[in-house]
């Protein structure tokens, strides 16, 4: 019985080649369609080669744009890594190179700027001995007691100049005293010199002793009276321990607003003359101050 089961289940060579014939593709003849297009098949040699070409950089062919072509993965990932530090290498270089050279071009003006100033001092000293820059300090030409003098003045001088350091004060006290004046005579020669120099706030009575266009004053506003002319905003006198000038405010100058007895502070006045006399006019390059405005106990 078993050996029946088993015979139904074997397929005959007939049936199979039957099978076969059924599925392959045959003519109008009926007749089976042999498909002569040869096979070709790579050689061991020829697959090993294959293999070795595909591990080389020049045997792959990518057609991808971001990909390097002829490279694997690997190779790629190296090649990329390696090109991005080559250039951060040479922006480093490059930058190292152009901070140098600014450096140096830096170095150069400073230089060169020292050796105009030099020579513009040397052409000085042709007029003043004191402009030249190799001579000494003036102090170090003193003896003992004039050197104590010229200290002891610097002190009264520091406390009536606002502006100038101890150091300045005594190196021309004693640049003065070196070119052969008094002692009494090189400190008010000092004072009015120091007192009346460019960018500092001068006294009022000392107005006409100034050989400059621009001025600073520091007073309080005396009076002030209607203007005589729309162009003008404000104008009056003001004062303080040494005298009193008169000062116009021109429209144009959008100054701030000044009040009669307030106290002011201003700085590049344009000098000018009215009726004999020095007086002041306030333009738009002038600023003004007041330096009691706003002051929390008042």
């Amino acid at each position: 019985m078993s050996s029946n089961n088993a015979s139904g289940k074997v397929v005959s060579v007939d049936e199979q080649a039957l099978e076969q014939a059924d599925e392959a593709e045959v003519d109008a003849d009926g007749f089976e369609v042999v498909d002569e297009t040869p096979e070709f098949k790579a050689t061991v040699k020829q697959e090993t080669q294959a293999k070795v070409d595909a591990n080389h950089p020049d045997g792959i062919v990518e057609t991808d744009e971001e990909r390097i072509q002829g490279a694997t993965l690997e190779q790629e990932e190296r090649i990329n890594a390696r090109e991005a530090e080559l250039e951060r290498i040479s922006a480093k270089a490059e930058l190292g190179t152009q901070d140098g050279r600014a450096k140096r071009a830096r170095d150069i003006a400073a230089e060169r700027s020292k050796e105009r100033r030099r020579e513009f001092q040397k052409r000085a000293a042709s007029v003043d001995p004191m402009a030249d820059p190799d001579r000494l300090d003036p102090r170090e030409e003193l003896s003992q007691d004039e050197l104590a003098s010229v200290n002891e003045q610097t002190q009264r001088l520091s406390e009536k100049l606002d502006g100038w350091t101890r150091a300045a004060i005594s190196r021309r006290l004693a640049e003065r005293v070196v070119e052969g004046a008094s002692m009494m005579s090189a400190v008010v020669g000092v004072h009015g010199e120091l007192q009346t120099a460019p960018g500092h706030v001068i006294p009022i009575g000392k107005l006409e002793d100034v050989n400059r266009k621009e001025v600073s004053i520091s007073g309080r506003v005396e009076t002030l009276w209607e203007p005589s002319h729309p162009s003008i905003a404000q104008v009056g006198l003001i004062e303080d321990e040494s005298g009193r000038t008169r000062v116009t405010v021109w429209e144009n100058s959008n100054a701030p607003w000044m009040e009669e007895g307030e106290r002011v502070c201003i700085r590049g006045a344009a000098r000018n003359w009215y009726e004999g006399r020095v007086s002041l006019a306030v333009t738009g390059w002038t600023t003004i101050q007041f330096p009691e405005r706003g002051r929390w106990w008042e």
